[in-house]
């Protein structure tokens, strides 16, 4: 992990500085190099690097914080480091609501997009139900369906009820609490499989692991309200992420698949 994380500074033209491993890096190696932080992955899926730093600047350009991305190639990035600073649960809930309320003509991606290392289709679609289903839920459940028994056809007999639109919005993607940052400017956002979809797919992620307190919510709810049938939809989009720790983490999450499944089919 040195060796890469010093080969890609010197790629960038930013010199050498002491290596510190950071914690969070679930699916990469993440070091701090000074005011640099290295992100490399022993045997990086193709694209998955740019998608992350146009994703990055993708969620800049909508007026979130996020690390400068100094340097992107196939095999790693290049990111500031962000000094850490103290929570703003308000001020988070402020740049969230904003980053939903910005608005896109389709939904989906042009360009590739991937949630940790899975490469998720490109493309874009206009009915949300079809596409939720076709471009994001069904490529968990191919990937993992030997692994699902009996919920498996459980899941696929779900995919075409419909579902609430309230439009495409741009999105993190894989808004767990571990990919908010608090920095010294003000919170800020790591990690993103960022595309266009609907909100509720980041609140699904929020609730699912927990790690917002009732001080976001408040914040955030009394911004944002948050209609009864959308949020009646949330446990259809976790299924999404759960599949998604399946894949990569084993067998150990089917019974929340099973617990969330049993929600849904209420």
């Amino acid at each position: 992990m040195s060796t890469s994380a010093v080969d890609l500074l010197q790629r960038a033209g930013l010199g050498e500085y002491p290596l510190e491993v950071l914690s969070g890096g679930m699916i990469s190696q993440v070091t701090r190099a000074g005011p640099y932080v290295v992100k490399t992955h022993a045997h990086p899926p193709k694209g998955m690097f740019p998608a992350e730093a146009r994703g990055l600047d993708a969620l800049r350009q909508a007026g979130v914080r996020v690390p400068q991305v100094y340097w992107a190639s196939p095999e790693g990035l290049v990111l500031e480091y962000l000094e850490p600073g103290e929570p703003d649960w308000e001020g988070l809930a402020r740049m969230l609501c904003a980053l939903h309320r910005t608005s896109a003509p389709t939904y989906g991606w042009d360009e590739p997009v991937f949630l940790g290392s899975f490469a998720l289709p490109t493309g874009t679609g206009e009915d949300w139900t079809h596409f939720w289903a076709e471009h994001r839920m069904r490529p968990w459940l191919e990937a993992t369906w030997s692994k699902l028994g009996g919920l498996g056809p459980r899941i696929e007999k779900i995919l075409s009820s419909p579902l609430p639109s309230e439009g495409p919005t741009l999105l993190h993607g894989d808004l767990w609490h571990g990919n908010v940052y608090f920095a010294q400017s003000g919170p800020a956002l790591l990690d993103p499989s960022t595309w266009w979809g609907e909100r509720a797919v980041d609140l699904a992620m929020m609730e699912l692991f927990g790690g917002f307190p009732g001080e976001f919510w408040r914040h955030y709810q009394g911004l944002c309200p948050i209609p009864p049938e959308v949020r009646r939809a949330i446990p259809a989009y976790q299924l999404y992420y759960l599949l998604a720790h399946v894949h990569f983490f084993g067998t150990s999450y089917l019974g929340a698949v099973k617990r969330v499944l049993e929600q849904v089919e209420q």
